[in-house]
């Protein structure tokens, strides 16, 4: 019997697919509207929201 290796935990970027810009723009706007949502409720969290929508739009403003 051989070994045979399993890629449990193996990580692909998102940024290496086809549908990266996709992906992307679809988190982008779901952490702006959690944030939008978050700010009423407690302003770390709507911070936390906002800082990874502005990391999120970096990365498509690279790939674009």
């Amino acid at each position: 019997m051989e070994n045979q290796y399993c890629r449990v935990g193996a990580v692909t970027p998102i940024t290496s697919g086809s549908h990266s810009v996709a992906i992307l723009r679809y988190r982008y706007e779901n952490f702006l509207s959690k944030a939008m949502d978050a700010n009423y409720m407690d302003t770390k969290l709507g911070e936390f929201f906002e800082r990874k929508a502005q990391n999120i739009k970096k990365i498509l403003e690279n790939l674009v």
